[in-house]
């Protein structure tokens, strides 16, 4: 992964963002730094446990397998005087209550920011080879557990890396909106030079695909109705014409799936800016118990040139757009992020963004089963604690 990473959210602490106000990314080393940075949302008075501390112990909890409060509460409980003393605990443990009243108040773009620019560098592995590409999905998901009778469920849009399921910024979606208006706000905290941004139809959008060239990135954006003559555009090309350029095979979740893929330089132009190639994908899946077989054509633009991304590569970006559907079943099944009870305020996206790091470090890690990560780290606290001293 090119050193370029270790600068992608340096926009992040612009001068004025509030947000930002009091973190200094260049003076941050290690991960616990980073959260005692976070704004703190408390009155001084009557404060009786850091706000390092408190997230530090929220975050070891939850790389144990914490899916509430309460469990988090009990984690500290339960903990011996070693791990105690690592995440800065006295003699008295915090209950359910002060961290709920924490979490429910604490700044959700800070903390987003704080982690997603640590994660960011924490992923930075410098190569030779500048001109590498590094794809970034982005997608939203619903935390329907948040849901209530008053009120919706909050909905996160996220960009992760590719490689590693890694979240390195997040934006709640406003309430009776959608994704596409949250797409410039998350991208434009990110260095696009190098970066190939890929996201499902509903970002194929004009001004989208026009920031992301000008802030020096690249794109490869599905299209489907929402652009009816792009699409027309797109089938009518000769296909049947077009050698089979990549060809792939995968089996997993009772399926077995073979992907083609052929690639279309148009010279006229496409209808969409800065496109200068599309993509027809066909997927035939066959499923293992059934014997049913399903047959599907996908589109894309991307700006990407021949020269720059040959058919295997596009192949490997157009699948890696699908690391953060496994990071959104992962949060949904290990951790029961839709069974959650955490509803009011900031919190459920507070811990949100929790499992996305939590996820990030044990990937990182090396750790391809979340779920026996989180039993490691449950029944070795210390393991635990250890990354929170992790330098970037």
């Amino acid at each position: 992964m090119p050193s370029s990473l270790i600068n992608v959210l340096a926009r992040h602490c612009e001068d004025g963002e509030k947000s930002c106000s009091s973190i200094e990314l260049h003076e941050l080393a290690s991960l616990s730094e980073v959260l005692a940075a976070v704004p703190d949302p408390r009155r001084i008075r009557g404060r009786r446990y850091r706000l390092g501390t408190l997230l530090a112990l929220c975050l070891t909890a939850v790389l144990g397998g914490a899916r509430s409060l309460a469990q988090i509460a009990r984690y500290a409980a339960d903990a011996d005087l070693q791990v105690r003393a690592e995440l800065g605990l006295d003699h008295t443990t915090p209950n359910a209550s002060t961290l709920g009243r924490l979490l429910v108040r604490i700044d959700g773009d800070a903390l987003d920011d704080a982690v997603g620019s640590w994660l960011a560098r924490h992923a930075a592995d410098p190569v030779e080879d500048d001109q590498a590409l590094i794809g970034l999905a982005v997608d939203g998901k619903a935390v329907r557990g948040s849901r209530t009778e008053s009120t919706t469920a909050i909905h996160l849009l996220a960009a992760a890396l590719h490689d590693g399921q890694t979240v390195i910024a997040q934006r709640q979606v406003a309430a009776k909106s959608n994704e596409i208006p949250a797409m410039a706000p998350l991208l434009a905290r990110i260095n696009l030079h190098g970066v190939v941004v890929t996201a499902d139809a509903m970002h194929t959008q004009r001004k989208t695909a026009k920031m992301i060239v000008a802030a020096g990135g690249h794109y490869i954006l599905a299209v489907k109705g929402n652009q009816k003559k792009l699409r027309r555009q797109l089938r009518r090309l000769p296909w049947k014409q077009i050698p089979l350029l990549d060809r792939t095979r995968a089996t997993g979740h009772g399926r077995r799936e073979v992907r083609r893929l052929k690639v279309c330089t148009v010279e006229a132009g496409l209808l969409f800016p800065h496109a200068v190639q599309a993509i027809e994908i066909k997927r035939r899946r066959v499923n293992t118990k059934t014997g049913k077989i399903q047959t599907k054509t996908v589109y894309a633009v991307t700006s990407l040139t021949p020269d720059q991304a040959d058919p295997a590569r596009l192949a490997e970006l157009v699948q890696g757009h699908w690391s953060v559907e496994a990071l959104h079943h992962v949060r949904d099944v290990t951790y029961a992020e839709d069974a959650s009870r955490v509803r009011t305020g900031n919190a459920p996206r507070a811990m949100a963004t929790l499992r996305n790091l939590a996820i990030g470090l044990m990937r990182q890690a090396g750790w391809g089963n979340i779920a026996a990560a989180a039993d490691h780290y449950r029944s070795r606290p210390d393991h635990a604690t250890a990354l929170l001293k992790i330098i970037c």
